[in-house]
C-alpha cells in the first residue's frame, strides 16, 4: 500500500500541460510577504447540516456559490542537473531546467487570500494562480507549515469570490460531501461521497512530527487536487483535500482532508508572524491500558494519558502543579484518550492561554488552570535564531568575505528562508551585535537574549550601524 501526496508530479504535469504552461512563464519571481498585521474577513456559518427529509435532487444551487472560489495553482522552481565530479573539476556546470507542479487553493477573502497545501508550493520559484474567470495572478507566498501541510498565499485583487467556513468539528460519518480541485490538470471537477472517519491519523506527515486530524472520505481525489475544498451539502468549506492512500497513483476511494478549523488557525497564525507558534504543557506520558487502570484505582474502560514525568521541572505543568502520575482526562472539556488527543489539544492552543486541564490524582476527578508555554521545533534548520533567519559567528572568513571592519562583532545572518516574516528587517550579511543590549557572540547567547513580544537589536550592515525593532510570538 501507498501513501501518495495528491498535488501532480511534475514530470507528469509537464506533459499534461504542454503548451498551457508555457503561458504561465515569464512573469517577476515572486517573493514572500506579510501584510502588516491584515487579517482577511470570513464568512462563517457554524450550524450544522441539519436533518432534513426532504428528498434531494441536485446540489447545484449549494454548490454554485463556492465554485468560482476554488482555484487553480501552479507553481514552478528552476533546479540544476547533477554533474559527474570528473566533470565539474573541469569547470563543467549542470543544465538549468524549469520543474512545474500543479494544485488547488480555495480563495477564504475577497482581498485575495487563500488556503492550500504546503506541498502545492513548496520550494517554488514562482507561484501563479489561475481563477475560475480564465484570470491569471502571480502569488506571493504568506507563509507554509509543514506539519500542518497548510500554506497561505495572496494575489493582488477585490471582490473575489470566498468561501464560507463551516465549523468542521460538527462533521459527522455519513455527512455528504464533495471535493473540488483541477485533478490533473483537466479543469474544475466535482466529486461526491461522504464522510468516512474523522480525527483520522495515518502517519502521511511523520516525516516532519507533524498534527494529522484528518476527515476521511470517499469522494475522488485524484492528483491536482491538493489544496482543494471539500464542502458540505450547504456549499461550505469544511476541509482542504490534501492527501489519499493507494494501492496505485489515482484514486481508490480513501482520501484526505484537513479539517477547515485547524486550517483557518494556522492561517491566522501565517498571516500574523509567517509561521507558527503552538502551546507546549510541559509533560511526558503514556497511554493507560486496562492492566494500568486497575493499578491505579481506574475502571479497566476508562481512558486518559498519564504522566510520566514533568519536563521541565519548572514547565507549565510543574508550575500549576501537576504531578507524575497525575491521569490527564480533559482539556477545556474535550476528551482526552490517546497522547495524539493531547499533543493535538496543546499544539492547537497559542502560547500563553490558560487552559483547564481535567485529571485523575489518587482516584479523584480535580482540575487545574495552567498558562502554557512556546513550543521549540525541533526541526529548525540549525542556526536558526527566529523563524527563517539563520545567524553563525562572526568568523575570520566571514569578516573578509563580508569587508566588515575589525571593530564589530556579533552574528551573522547567513540564511533567509523565503517565507521568514523578518527578511526585510534582517538582510543577508548583516551582524546582529547586540539583542536587547547583550552582546551577541554565536547563536546561544543570542537565544538567551530573545525574548517573546518586543525585542531590540543592534545591527550593522553595509557600514551602518542602525536598531531595528521587531515581535516574537
Amino acid at each position: 500500500m501507498k501513501i501518495k501526496s495528491v498535488a501532480l508530479s511534475l514530470a507528469l504535469v509537464t506533459s499534461l500541460l504542454g503548451l498551457a504552461v508555457g503561458l504561465l512563464a515569464a512573469d517577476p519571481k515572486s517573493a514572500p510577504v506579510r501584510p502588516a498585521g491584515k487579517q482577511p474577513t470570513l464568512k462563517v456559518d457554524a450550524s450544522p447540516i441539519g436533518d432534513s427529509k426532504t428528498v434531494v435532487t441536485s446540489y447545484a444551487d449549494a454548490l454554485e456559490s463556492i465554485r468560482p472560489a476554488v482555484i487553480s495553482v501552479y507553481s514552478s522552481k528552476i533546479v540544476r542537473q547533477q554533474v559527474p565530479d570528473f566533470l565539474r573539476q573541469f569547470g563543467a556546470q549542470g543544465r538549468e531546467q524549469k520543474q512545474r507542479g500543479l494544485g488547488s487553493g480555495v480563495l477564504i477573502s475577497t482581498d485575495g487570500f487563500i488556503i492550500t497545501n504546503n506541498h502545492v508550493i513548496d520550494e517554488a520559484d514562482e507561484v501563479k494562480v489561475l481563477l475560475n474567470d480564465e484570470r491569471e495572478f502571480t502569488a506571493k507566498v504568506i507563509g507554509t507549515d509543514p506539519k500542518t501541510d497548510v500554506a497561505v498565499i495572496k494575489i493582488e485583487a477585490e471582490n473575489l469570490p470566498a468561501a464560507t467556513l463551516a465549523d468542521s468539528t460538527k462533521l459527522r460519518v455519513g455527512d455528504v460531501v464533495f471535493a473540488i480541485g483541477n485533478p490533473l490538470g483537466v479543469g474544475q471537477t466535482v466529486t461526491m461521497g461522504i464522510v468516512s472517519a474523522t480525527g483520522r491519523r495515518v502517519g502521511i506527515l511523520d516525516e516532519v512530527g507533524g498534527y494529522e486530524d484528518f476527515i476521511q472520505t470517499d469522494a475522488a481525489i485524484n492528483q491536482g487536487n491538493s489544496g482543494g475544498a471539500l464542502i458540505d451539502a450547504r456549499g461550505r468549506l469544511v476541509g482542504i483535500n490534501s492527501a489519499i492512500i493507494s494501492t496505485s497513483s489515482g484514486n481508490i476511494g480513501i482520501g484526505f482532508a484537513i479539517p477547515v478549523n485547524l486550517a483557518s488557525n494556522i492561517m491566522h497564525s501565517l498571516i500574523d508572524t509567517g509561521t507558527v507558534a503552538r502551546g507546549y504543557l510541559g509533560v511526558s506520558t503514556d497511554a493507560i491500558t486496562a492492566d494500568m487502570a486497575e493499578s491505579f484505582g481506574l475502571k479497566a474502560d476508562q481512558k486518559g494519558v498519564i504522566i510520566t514525568d514533568l519536563n521541565p521541572a519548572d514547565g507549565p505543568a510543574a508550575k500549576a502543579g501537576l504531578k507524575r502520575e497525575d491521569i490527564i482526562v480533559a482539556i477545556n472539556d474535550k476528551v482526552v484518550t490517546t497522547r495524539d488527543d493531547l499533543r493535538l489539544i496543546i499544539a492547537q492552543t497559542p502560547p500563553n492561554t490558560k487552559i483547564a486541564v481535567k485529571f485523575i490524582r489518587d482516584g479523584k476527578t480535580q482540575s487545574k488552570d495552567v498558562t502554557l508555554g512556546k513550543l521549540q521545533d525541533d526541526n529548525a534548520p540549525e542556526g536558526e535564531l527566529i523563524a527563517g533567519i539563520s545567524v553563525s559567528p562572526l568568523t575570520a572568513e566571514l569578516r573578509r568575505e563580508l569587508r566588515v571592519d575589525d571593530r564589530v562583532d556579533g552574528v551573522v545572518v547567513t540564511e533567509i528562508a523565503p517565507g521568514s516574516p523578518y527578511r526585510e528587517t534582517f538582510p543577508q550579511g548583516a551582524v546582529i551585535e547586540q539583542l536587547n543590549r547583550v552582546p551577541l557572540t554565536d547563536l546561544a547567547t543570542a537565544k538567551r537574549a530573545l525574548r517573546d513580544g518586543r525585542n531590540i537589536a543592534l545591527v550593522y550592515y553595509r557600514g551602518v550601524y542602525r536598531y531595528v525593532m521587531f515581535t516574537v510570538r
